[in-house]
């Protein structure tokens, strides 16, 4: 579903992906750990069409997008939950809910918006307060549920555990393996690299831009690097 050819980006002078190669094949979760400051979140960035590429190529069902625009990627079925949720304070969750289909064109959106507040029941429960008020386990929620609006095939999920007490990252674990059972693929940036291993079929280590380490999710959790560098093993 989606292939990074040796993908390089800058920040100004100084670049922070240097050949970064990966595939994501449908179906799959694929995660991407790596310590702070590896490129990840550049390179979900990239892929999203938020952060320029200098070099390399990006293609999405066969289709080459690195020279398409942000919003054209959603359209075409790329959706991304950014770090730190950035969802907007002053509307009400059911209205940042809304904002997330803007691309779909559609004026009916009960069906979409039912699936949410059933993966997110708490979000029916404040579907008129403005989304700053929520606790930030609760605007993670809405973060997913804003990108899933999109009705994306690829979701782009950027540390949805971060600053999640325990019983919500167990939430947030079980929605992603309901999502990938309805058929949804999945690129995952997590901290928590253990409870990324456990649910991904692949995974790739960054480390200073560059891809250290790749295989299948099992094999890099059995890897002792991994186990003595991210899992405290």
């Amino acid at each position: 579903m989606l292939s990074v050819d040796n993908i390089r980006s800058a920040y100004g002078r100084i670049e922070v992906l240097h050949g970064v190669t990966l595939q994501v094949d449908a179906g799959e979760i694929v995660t991407l750990i790596g310590a702070n400051g590896a490129g990840k979140t550049t390179l979900m960035h990239a892929i999203s069409g938020v952060q320029p590429i200098t070099g390399g190529a990006i293609r999405f069902e066969g289709r080459s997008i690195e020279r398409l625009p942000a919003h054209l990627r959603v359209a075409a079925g790329i959706s991304q939950v950014p770090e730190g949720r950035q969802v907007f304070d002053p509307l009400s969750v059911s209205d940042n809910l809304r904002l997330g289909a803007w691309s779909r064109r559609s004026t009916d959106l009960k069906l979409d918006l039912a699936r949410i507040y059933a993966l997110f029941p708490m979000l029916e429960a404040f579907w008129e307060m403005p989304a700053g008020t929520l606790s930030g386990g609760q605007q993670q929620m809405l973060a997913i549920g804003r990108a899933l609006m999109a009705r994306p095939r690829l979701l782009l999920l950027d540390e949805p555990s971060m600053g999640l007490a325990p019983k919500l990252v167990d939430h947030v674990v079980a929605v992603i393996r309901s999502l990938k059972e309805e058929g949804l693929t999945i690129l995952l940036v997590e901290q928590n690299a253990g409870a990324a291993l456990e649910i991904a079929d692949h995974a790739y280590v960054l480390e200073t831009g560059k891809v250290a380490l790749s295989g299948t999710a099992r094999d890099i959790q059995d890897d002792q690097r991994v186990r003595e560098a991210y899992l405290g093993i």
